[in-house]
C-alpha cells in the first residue's frame, strides 16, 4: 500500500500507539489500514452418500475439483455465503446440517468456514466458475485432482467420520504451508 484511502497521501508502516503489529499509516489524516484474513465459506454437498465436487472453470487451478467455496461477501451471514456460493459454482440448492470445520490458514491470510450441507433431491449443474459438477463415492474422490489442501482436508476429515464443527489444522497445518494457493 503506498497511498491513504481516505485523503490519497501517502502511507508509511508503523506500529501504532497501543498496538503490537506494524500497520500503514497515513501521515497526512492519521488513518490505520488494517489488513486482516479473507473469510471463505462453502459446503461439503451430500446426496445419498455421495460428495458434490466441482471442476473449476477459472483459475486458479483451472481444471481441478474443489468443493463449492469462496469469498464470503459484505453483508451476508457465512451460512447465506455458504449457500450462495453453492448456488453459484453448482446450481444447488441444499439445508445447512451443521458447520462442519472452522480452519485457519495464516501464511495466505484465510479463514475457512465449511458446513454439512444435505443436497435438496441431488440436483445440480455447473455454475459460471464450474465446467463441470459431479456427484463422487468417498471410494471415487479424485485426490489427485483435487485444487486445493483446504479442500482435501475437510473431505479426509468428513470420510474419517469426524464429527467435530470448531476443529484446528494441527499436525496438517505444516503440509498445507508454502503449498496453497488460495481458495
Amino acid at each position: 500500500m503506498k497511498f491513504c484511502s481516505q485523503c490519497g497521501h501517502p502511507v508509511h508502516l508503523g506500529v501504532p500507539a497501543g498496538d503490537s503489529v506494524e500497520r500503514h499509516i497515513c501521515g497526512s489524516c492519521g488513518t490505520i489500514h488494517y489488513h486482516n484474513p479473507k473469510v471463505i465459506v462453502g459446503c461439503l454437498p451430500v446426496w445419498e452418500g455421495r460428495i458434490l465436487l466441482c471442476r473449476r472453470s477459472i483459475e486458479p487451478r483451472f481444471g481441478y475439483w474443489t468443493l463449492p467455496c469462496g469469498f464470503m461477501e459484505n453483508g451476508e451471514t457465512i451460512e447465506e455465503g455458504a449457500l450462495r456460493e453453492m448456488r453459484e459454482e453448482a446450481l444447488a440448492e441444499g439445508t445447512i446440517q451443521r458447520l462442519f470445520a472452522v480452519f485457519s490458514l495464516p501464511h495466505i491470510a484465510q479463514v475457512y468456514a465449511l458446513f454439512l450441507v444435505d443436497l435438496h433431491e441431488g440436483r445440480f449443474g455447473a455454475g459460471a466458475e464450474t465446467s463441470e459438477a459431479r456427484l463422487f463415492a468417498p471410494d471415487a474422490i479424485p485426490w489427485d485432482d483435487l485444487a486445493f489442501r483446504a479442500v482435501e482436508f475437510g473431505l479426509r476429515k468428513y470420510l474419517a467420520g469426524d464429527s467435530g464443527a470448531a476443529t484446528h489444522l494441527g499436525a496438517y497445518a505444516g503440509s498445507f504451508r508454502h503449498t496453497e494457493g488460495g481458495v
